[in-house]
């Protein structure tokens, strides 16, 4: 089976191979993508589920097959996170989704500087930082907390940046520090972290 799902919004092409995939007790779906953090989200969700994927590039867009129910592996799942990479809990994970601390945007924004200055002083950072929402401003165009978040990158901290906040705030083009992510992250962060944190 094939499906396009290009054009379509994070989780957008997950929810619909899940769908697919729900109807068959074995089969192959493949999925068209055009951009490649979605590629990547598939392959997640193949690998969570004990499916065996891989995934192509095919011009500008990917291509990826998810196999169910069959014995045979289609091609290597290294860089894909399934279940056993993530037996081990990690210690926390911190979701951020706005880019102050508290109501006052003059006062939170110089906050929410402190708040990473701080947590680097003290060398408390998280295994992963997940920015979503207006939260996505830090790691853009905010230039009083980019050299922070690269200085706690440079620590050992995975920053993601959520790629549809991104594109609906029109900096795609802008991201200064860490990688562009999706709502993957999050459901796999309730699973594998011993504390999922949100402000």
């Amino acid at each position: 089976m094939l499906i396009d799902a290009r054009g379509k919004a994070c989780p957008g092409p997950v929810m619909m191979a899940d769908e697919a995939l729900s109807r068959m007790q074995e089969g192959i779906v493949e999925v068209i993508v055009d951009n490649e953090e979605a590629s990547l989200n598939l392959r997640g969700y193949a690998a969570q589920h004990g499916m065996a994927s891989d995934a192509s590039r095919e011009g500008t867009d990917w291509k990826v097959r998810i196999v169910k129910g069959y014995v045979c592996q289609p091609g290597s799942t290294s860089g894909v996170r399934g279940p056993e990479l993530t037996a081990k809990l990690r210690g926390l994970m911190l979701i951020v989704g706005t880019d102050t601390l508290g109501k006052d945007e003059e006062l939170g924004k110089m906050l929410m500087k402190g708040f990473f200055e701080t947590m680097k002083v003290h060398r408390q950072a998280p295994h992963t930082l997940f920015l979503l929402n207006a939260g996505v401003r830090l790691t853009t165009t905010n230039a009083d907390t980019v050299p922070v978040l690269k200085e706690i990158e440079a620590m050992g901290t995975e920053i993601y940046s959520c790629g549809t906040c991104l594109k609906h705030y029109g900096l795609e083009k802008e991201l200064k520090v860490g990688k562009r992510g999706t709502t993957n992250h999050i459901i796999e962060g309730m699973q594998d972290f011993e504390k999922v944190v949100w402000i």
